[in-house]
């Protein structure tokens, strides 16, 4: 059986449990499945970039982030701002007099990106990031997991429904499936991003 779309999902879903009355409940298994799979994947297909002009202390995060790689100003010094704690940065304006200046480090303050020193002008901030995977619905038939890991969605949804239709024998069988599934997707990427050698520790020398 294919399983390539969101419909396609939906009915492998139903075949493997031997039901024809989930109809209404299997897309809330896929949905715990993806808010699961954003939680434990980071894989270089997540991976996007936005960039926006900042010229002040806040600034809004892209809707869809999950987590920060990196961001730098798009200056002729491309060196990464440093990222921090909120608390740190209080601490910084207050000993710096809140002084503006060309930032240099950033912190997630309250659902935004918090710069500081506070922009002494208009700056082009590029942010790399890992994004959501994009929901599967009615409107949205398939996406990059779907397309090159089905198993993860199929065993992620069918590990939601072992508690839902109280079957606790499936639930360890389905939950080993799933955590395999991620397991390898994981794999895959650290392979893909450093040719299968694995990270590699730098030593600088002093």
């Amino acid at each position: 059986m294919a399983i390539s779309t969101y419909t396609e999902l939906k009915a492998a879903i139903a075949d493997f449990l031997n039901r024809d009355d989930l109809t209404s409940v299997i897309p809330t298994f896929i949905s715990l499945a993806e808010a699961d799979m954003n939680r434990s994947v980071r894989h270089w297909r997540m991976e996007n970039r936005a960039s926006a002009e900042v010229d002040s202390q806040y600034s809004a995060i892209p809707a869809d982030m999950i987590e920060p790689i990196r961001l730098h100003l798009e200056t002729t010094n491309f060196r990464p701002l440093i990222a921090t704690s909120s608390i740190d940065l209080q601490e910084r304006r207050s000993d710096g007099l809140d002084v503006a200046g060309k930032p240099q480090y950033y912190a997630f303050t309250q659902g935004e990106i918090e710069l500081y020193p506070t922009p002494d002008a208009t700056y082009n901030l590029e942010m790399n990031y890992y994004a959501r995977i994009p929901t599967l619905s009615g409107a949205v038939a398939t996406n990059w997991m779907l397309t090159y890991f089905p198993d993860a969605y199929l065993y992620g949804a069918l590990a939601h429904s072992a508690p839902y239709l109280g079957e606790d024998a499936r639930t360890q069988t389905w939950a080993a499936l799933y955590q395999n599934a991620i397991a390898g997707i994981m794999r895959e990427g650290e392979q893909a991003k450093f040719g299968g050698t694995g990270r590699r520790m730098k030593i600088r020398a002093y």
